[in-house]
């Protein structure tokens, strides 16, 4: 939820925001004028009770008018509000300053490249090609549908290495591990700026229990401070959240429908941060630091992204991504996302921070992936394949794994 109170004092400066994100201006206009009238009848609302306050105890008659004409006042204040908070959803978090301005993502704008791409001496395999036996997707698609899979025998003892790994890298910084719910109640995923992820149909829904499925554990891990009060001595409040993740994927159809790498149903491990304001910026990079020193103790060859305004997360203030090569299809793709969302989170699930002089202001909310499971085991099997159709473990991975080299198996 953006500041309201700037929202009045420059409008034109959130209908860019819209603007930049592809999103209808228009909203602006709408907005103010419904707290126009919202602000006005709350004024009458307020004269009238001032007026019956100063009424004596032979005025009753005069009193009895004064209380319905505020009993309809209060409900079209109601009305009002609501309306009012219906179009506050859709306006975005206003882009930072330096954000490349761009409509999609064919206009992010590369900072680095790490790494060499990794280059074989015969032609390389796609993931699904290297899995015989590891991911089997034919078989999920007949118990659940399409866009799932099971991950079999040594993928999984991988996937939980990833787990230990980012444990082991995180918890020195001050990450405190948890497993959050993966059910959110609606007004929660909504005060979580989630509504576009809800109204683009990407969520889950399930209606007999008023619940949605969480498409991060960023959404349910952003609550476990609601409604409280921080001390800014002890921040940042920094999280590493593992948890089954679930999306529909609304809007990809025709794209990657094969495999594991856009799928309903994926486990991720995400950080959280709770930071002071002033300091968000450089927890962002803290963040993406963090998430380099992961993809380079596994070795592989990755390139930072900042994203643009048309490709930016709606709640997003700065956006930057990691991609991987993935030499199987001979091109980059997204594993990691890292964002820092200002105040826009933190005012809708009311977490505020206090200062040394005891004076209340919100925090701000930074959210990044540390890894992404079924996209890390792809760019683990492409970039570790043999000649022989093996996949090398990373030596990061090791001793989580127990082995060296796995050998995919027919079943």
């Amino acid at each position: 939820m953006i500041n309201i109170d700037l929202l009045r004092e420059d409008p034109d400066k959130f209908k860019k925001a819209l603007e930049l994100k592809q999103l209808d201006k228009s909203l602006v206009d709408k907005f103010l004028e419904l707290d126009k009238k919202w602000r006005g009848k709350v004024s009458e609302l307020d004269a009238i009770r001032g007026e019956k306050n100063k009424l004596g105890e032979d005025k009753r008659e005069k009193g009895r008018e004064l209380k319905e004409k505020g009993k309809s006042l209060g409900a079209d204040i109601d009305v009002l509000a609501k309306e009012r908070d219906v179009i506050l959803e859709q306006i975005p978090n206003v882009p930072a300053s330096d954000v490349p301005v761009g409509k999609n993502d064919t206009e992010n704008v590369v900072i680095k490249e790490v790494g060499e791409r990794t280059i074989f001496n015969f032609e390389p395999k796609d993931y699904l090609a290297l899995a015989d036996g590891l991911v089997k997707i034919e078989k999920a698609s007949e118990v659940a549908g399409s866009r799932f899979g099971y991950i079999l025998g040594d993928l999984v003892a991988l996937e939980f290495a990833l787990v230990k790994l980012a444990m082991d890298k995180l918890l020195p910084h001050g990450f405190v591990p948890v497993i959050p719910p993966v059910m959110i109640k609606p007004e929660v995923m909504k005060a979580m700026g989630k509504v576009k992820f809800i109204e683009a149909g990407d969520a889950f829904y399930l209606p007999e229990d008023d619940w949605y499925l969480v498409g991060s554990s960023e959404h349910t891990i952003g609550p476990i401070h609601m409604n409280e009060t921080l001390d800014s001595k002890e921040m940042p409040r920094r999280y590493m959240g593992f948890s089954t993740c679930f999306r529909r994927e609304a809007g990809s159809y025709g794209k990657d429908t094969k495999g594991i790498l856009r799928v309903h149903q994926f486990d991720k491990i995400e950080m959280f941060s709770f930071s002071l304001p002033e300091k968000s910026d450089e927890e962002l990079l803290f963040l993406v630091a963090r998430q380099e020193e992961m993809l380079q103790a596994l070795k592989l060859p990755y390139r930072v992204v900042d994203i643009c305004t048309g490709d930016m997360g709606f709640g997003d203030y700065k956006q930057i991504d990691l991609e991987i090569w993935l030499p199987g299809q001979g091109k980059y793709r997204e594993t990691n996302s890292a964002s820092n969302t200002t105040d826009f989170q933190s005012r809708g699930i009311n977490v505020k921070f206090k200062d040394e002089k005891g004076a209340k202001d919100y925090v701000h909310t930074l959210n990044a992936t540390a890894f992404a499971i079924g996209r890390m085991l792809i760019a683990v099997m492409e970039n570790y394949q043999t000649e022989k159709g093996t996949i090398v473990v990373p030596v990061a991975l090791r001793d989580y794994v127990g082995k060296s080299e796995i050998t995919p198996f027919a079943r």
